[in-house]
């Protein structure tokens, strides 16, 4: 599949499942609890033990049924590493713009993470398919509607501070989708090995994406 389509398969979404665990060996069932629930569109991060193994089996279980990428990416290196693994779209916390170059050179996915409007814009400039604003928990909401004012035309994910209670103030602020980690992929039901848990919440977090865009259809 195209970039393009990758693109518009997170967009549709509205979410991006970040998964972040000390603990790689039950991460197959999460990822699947996830696509079960509705979120579809998983990060792996590079802080995840094994993480390329990771990559690797979850894309083998679980094939087309998630887009999968990597997080935590912070050198092209790295980058280059987590796509002949499976991934398909990269996210790193920072601008590096040689991550970002090589990505358009494969001609995948990359939401490099930035903070000052003049991080976000140079990550735009320089190729971003989505700027990840993080964290996003230290300037809230009122940050992005703020941003679309000078900045209408760049597609920014909030990341960190992202949960049930504010997921719906940042997409109604200009977000084009949501980064959320342990606050939908829980250490304590990874842990216990509860995917009831990470997929009854995926299917929340997919509820209240699919209530404010019908609000705002009609």
């Amino acid at each position: 599949m195209s970039k393009e389509t990758h693109l518009r398969q997170v967009l549709e979404c509205g979410l991006v499942a970040v998964v972040r665990s000390q603990d790689s060996q039950q991460l197959v069932d999460v990822v699947r609890a996830l696509a079960d629930g509705g979120v579809a569109v998983v990060e792996i991060t590079m802080s995840v033990p094994n993480a390329l193994d990771v990559l690797k089996e979850v894309r083998q279980a679980l094939g087309d049924r998630v887009l999968l990428g990597a997080g935590t990416v912070l050198d092209p290196e790295t980058a280059r590493a987590v796509l002949l693994a499976g991934a398909e779209y990269i996210v790193s916390p920072t601008v590096n713009l040689d991550v970002i170059r090589l990505c358009r050179r494969y001609d995948k996915l990359v939401m490099p993470g930035a903070f000052t409007p003049t991080e976000i814009l140079t990550a735009w400039e320089a190729g971003a398919d989505i700027v990840k604003v993080f964290p996003a928990e230290v300037v809230g909401p009122a940050f992005f509607k703020a941003l679309r004012g000078p900045l209408p035309q760049i597609r920014v994910m909030p990341t960190g501070g992202v949960d049930l209670t504010t997921a719906a103030s940042f997409l109604k602020a200009g977000a084009c989708c949501l980064g959320v980690g342990s606050q939908l992929v829980e250490p304590g039901a990874v842990a216990a090995r509860n995917f009831e848990r990470i997929r009854d919440l995926a299917k929340q977090y997919v509820a209240i994406v699919q209530q404010v865009r019908g609000g705002e259809k009609s």
